[in-house]
């Protein structure tokens, strides 16, 4: 990669490292374009060069959290012996199990949308980290098929759909509840997970 893709790279990654660290102190509701653009030490030109508005960059940082958990994910799958699907499953359920706790960033970021979803704007971000998030859980099924480790009669469109209504279940779940107690194990998740890819 050229230096000035390295340095674009560079600036978003600073822009995300700023709202999420603005949003563990402040809040998503708090959080401002302006204080991003303060905390992250980037011009406003620089920010609009990748974002129209805060929600807009709210979606990205989803997006960025779900790449990170495929990345693991392929790690996993690469690791793992074939016809073992307990890393990468293993891999997946940490990550739903992480990504759904209350207080992670991108749980707060998710209900904060959520509770917008009404702004065209905001339900459009919500929809493209959706699909986003679908197209990935259907490669890691792909993935899993192409390994041996998942049947391939499984409809991976449809398991990963079954996936994301998981998913955004437990975090809806775990927003509501007011304590730890009685938090899902990552183990049930794991379980639930290996049984329904059998």
């Amino acid at each position: 990669m050229n230096d000035s893709g390295h340095t674009a790279s560079s600036s978003l990654q600073q822009i995300l490292d700023a709202a999420e660290q603005l949003i563990k102190e402040k809040g998503c509701r708090q959080t401002t374009l302006q204080d991003i653009i303060t905390s992250s030490g980037l011009s406003k030109g620089a920010i609009y060069h990748y974002v129209s508005g805060k929600d807009e960059l709210f979606g990205m940082i989803l997006k960025s959290k779900m790449e990170t958990m495929n990345a693991r994910f392929l790690q996993a799958v690469t690791q793992s012996a074939e016809r073992d699907a307990r890393m990468p499953v293993q891999s997946i359920s940490e990550g739903m199990t992480s990504s759904t706790d209350k207080e992670q960033v991108s749980n707060k970021i998710f209900t904060y949308l959520l509770s917008q979803v009404d702004n065209p704007k905001v339900a459009d971000v919500l929809r493209e980290v959706y699909q986003y998030s679908l197209q990935t859980a259907t490669a890691w099924i792909t993935t899993g098929q192409q390994k041996g480790a998942i049947p391939p009669e499984i409809d991976a469109g449809h398991m990963a759909s079954m996936y994301m209504v998981f998913t955004y279940g437990l975090r809806v779940r775990n927003t509501i509840m007011q304590e730890t107690e009685g938090a899902i194990p990552t183990e049930d998740i794991f379980g639930l997970l290996i049984h329904s890819l059998k």
